[in-house]
């Protein structure tokens, strides 16, 4: 009797700790996509250009690059549930850090607030991957971390409509006409105020569910197994298959961030629906949304198909759609950008899976240079932003066009059998190319 009630308390807690890790793909994912929001009106309120103001993603995605290695061997060292902790507790300050940014009314404090919330995030994505597979039988790993990554996509579509409804309600720019300095950063700080509240209410759930995990941190945890190490990681650099999926990783994060960063203000165009504000940015909800749905097809299509043809599929209608946008107009326009978040659906994870395939036990050093990767985030939004200044909003969008070119170029290749070293060389049985 005892021993089932030991069992049913062990199962109560893996279930509690199941429901909190899937709580920590929510909260990240809503908070990630709040950065959509927030760039249309920090480039009204302190008259950026659009190369300025996607310093906001630079700030935020570089924290990937530094940060995703540094995270796992503290991760290493701490476990899991203390590494979530103090994931939290860094993302928390990052989103405190928005009342004294608001308070100073300049735009290089949001970027240090948006940097420090994104080092918290990346300690999350680090630890929360691998612990919500290790909680529970490995035959349901899978549908766990499906699961996870539903809610994650869930914040991220639900993120623009509440920071929108928030954030832009009093519109995008403001009147600073025969206003002398000391008026200007007045306003600016009063307008800026706006900012502050999502992601101080973020802050205080983070701040509860950081305490939730402290007390319980002292609970049966599975082992962190190997991380990635930096010399490790160097050593796989002759490696086609993997490099140039790292390489489609970065194209891909920064095409997806990219059209994302910009399609408020490219739907408040007169050119293409003349939109307030707070309704262009409540229609960026279906962007990620059409992300979410694409999953839930997507899954069934590639059980069907090769992987590799899927992923160039995908990436050559994402390109079709973002080149018919830039040279269309009105709602035309509007609906063929929207759509890219349908084909983007599939592609991190099959880029993710097809670049480490065959890895055997360099997997953990493959997944942390494909995770570097997402730097491309904070580089090709800065030149997506520096196009559109020089040309237009509608040109820019050939930057991420191209990227999805070499996606597609990337899944034919692999489904070919790029790069693929033989059984022997990996020490490992060989795999079937997707």
């Amino acid at each position: 009797m005892s021993t089932n009630s030991a069992d049913n308390e062990s199962n109560a807690h893996h279930r509690l700790l199941v429901a909190l890790v899937v709580f920590l793909f929510f909260a990240w994912g809503l908070a990630t996509v709040l950065i959509d929001t927030l760039i249309p009106k920090l480039k009204g309120l302190f008259t950026l250009s659009y190369t300025e103001v996607m310093l906001t993603q630079f700030s935020f995605f570089i924290s990937y690059f530094l940060f995703s290695i540094p995270a796992g061997l503290v991760l290493s060292r701490i476990g899991y549930i203390r590494g979530a902790v103090l994931g939290l507790i860094v993302m928390a300050i990052g989103c405190a850090l928005f009342s004294p940014a608001a308070a100073l009314g300049i735009f290089p404090a949001f970027l240090v607030a948006l940097f420090v919330m994104a080092a918290g995030i990346t300690m999350l994505q680090v630890a929360a991957n691998p612990f919500v597979e290790l909680l529970g039988s490995e035959r349901t790993s899978h549908a766990r971390l499906t699961f996870a990554q539903a809610f994650n996509s869930l914040g991220t579509t639900i993120g623009p409509y509440i920071g929108a409804r928030i954030i832009l309600r009093s519109g995008v720019t403001i009147d600073t006409h025969g206003l002398s300095a000391p008026a200007l950063a007045a306003l600016r700080r009063s307008e800026a105020h706006a900012l502050q509240l999502p992601f101080i209410v973020i802050a205080a759930v983070l701040v509860a569910l950081a305490v939730v995990f402290w007390l319980m941190r002292d609970s049966k945890a599975p082992p962190v197994k190997g991380q990635a190490e930096f010399s490790a990681i160097a050593a796989l650099l002759g490696r086609s298959r993997l490099v140039l999926g790292a390489i489609a990783i970065f194209t891909y994060v920064g095409a997806e961030v990219s059209i994302g960063s910009l399609m408020t203000n490219y739907l408040m165009q007169p050119s293409t629906l003349a939109a307030r504000a707070e309704f262009a940015g409540e229609l960026v909800s279906l962007y990620w949304g059409g992300a979410m749905i694409g999953r839930f097809a997507g899954s069934l299509i590639l059980w069907l198909s090769r992987p590799g043809y899927v992923l160039a599929a995908c990436a050559a209608g994402a390109c079709a759609l973002a080149v018919t946008s830039s040279l269309s107009l009105g709602v035309a326009a509007a609906a063929t950008l929207i759509a890219v978040g349908l084909f983007n659906s599939i592609m991190f994870p099959t880029i993710f899976s097809l670049a480490s395939e065959g890895l055997g036990e360099q997997t953990p050093n493959g997944s942390g240079l494909l995770c570097m990767a997402i730097v491309g985030g904070a580089l090709v939004p800065l030149a997506t932003g520096a196009v559109a200044d020089a040309t237009s909003l509608a040109a820019s969008l050939f930057v991420p066009a191209a990227c999805y070119v070499w996606i597609a170029v990337y899944g034919v290749l692999a489904a070919r059998g790029l790069g693929l070293a033989s059984p022997a060389a990996l020490g490992t049985p060989a795999t079937q190319s997707g």
